[in-house]
């Protein structure tokens, strides 16, 4: 079978994941396939508005949701979030850390509060849930963290050194999380999407930046039909987080997936 039709099927019957910026875009589609593959998903999101079309998402396809109002930055309702999963379900096996901005500007322009929003939600967000989540993952037996990065993480894009910088932190941040976990049967990962736009997160204004994203960005008309302007097998950007999440290659971690 070509690879592009090959689909590794993962049975989370039982699992419980959690799923940071679920309420849309990338974080809703993870947390519409967990849940298609077993998972009892709490979708997490400060945006309580959107946050439930998600869950009405996955109910009406038979999936279990529990929705969790959240600003991932603040340290005490991200402690508060892990253990209200904990509590509701009884434990936790997966966790994605999804949720992120960009607040892009070239770097003579770009703003203290532009900086310190991206590295806030993408790198500060990321550290507070894991840190939250990791006593019950190691419980767990069966821990899976998956960290959302960016081939921006890995390579620069102009008119992205916070989004970059941002994103580089969280490719280190699972690389050192993964050697610290390892003996606990928890596996840490991170995919590297390209660049794609979404909603109003891309707050540019400069030419230049745009001209350079329309170069390098693999840009999406529609996340969840799966059009692509640049070709793409079906589910490539979801597949890292679903085989990730399951026994697929368990014992892999610390590792880096661009897709």
């Amino acid at each position: 079978m070509p690879e592009a039709n090959r689909r590794i099927q993962v049975d989370l019957t039982g699992r419980i994941a959690l799923v940071t910026g679920a309420a849309r875009g990338l974080g809703r589609c993870f947390a519409v396939d967990l849940a298609a593959a077993g998972a009892k998903v709490a979708c997490v999101d400060i945006n309580t508005e959107t946050l439930v079309e998600t869950i009405s998402v996955i109910q009406a396809a038979g999936g279990v949701a529990h929705a969790i109002a959240a600003d991932v930055t603040n340290s005490q309702r991200v402690d508060e979030a892990v253990a209200e999963v904990v509590k509701f379900w009884g434990g936790l096996d997966i966790l994605v850390n999804n949720a992120g901005i960009t607040r892009d500007n070239l770097i003579m322009r770009m703003k203290d509060d532009q900086w310190d929003a991206v590295l806030n939600i993408n790198l500060k967000g990321t550290f507070l849930f894991t840190r939250a989540a990791s006593r019950p993952l190691c419980k767990s037996k069966y821990g899976r963290i998956i960290n959302i990065a960016s081939v921006s993480g890995l390579m620069g894009n102009p008119g992205q050194a916070n989004y970059s910088a941002s994103k580089a932190g969280v490719i280190g941040l699972t690389r050192t999380i993964s050697r610290e976990l390892a003996g606990r049967s928890v596996t840490v990962n991170a995919v590297a999407p390209r660049l794609y736009r979404h909603g109003n997160d891309r707050q540019t204004g400069r030419g230049a930046v745009r001209k350079n994203q329309r170069r390098n960005s693999l840009e999406t008309t529609g996340l969840t039909s799966g059009r692509f302007r640049r070709r793409a097998f079906p589910g490539q950007r979801r597949g890292g987080v679903y085989h990730r999440s399951g026994d697929y290659r368990r014992r892999w971690s610390d590792r880096i997936i661009r897709f």
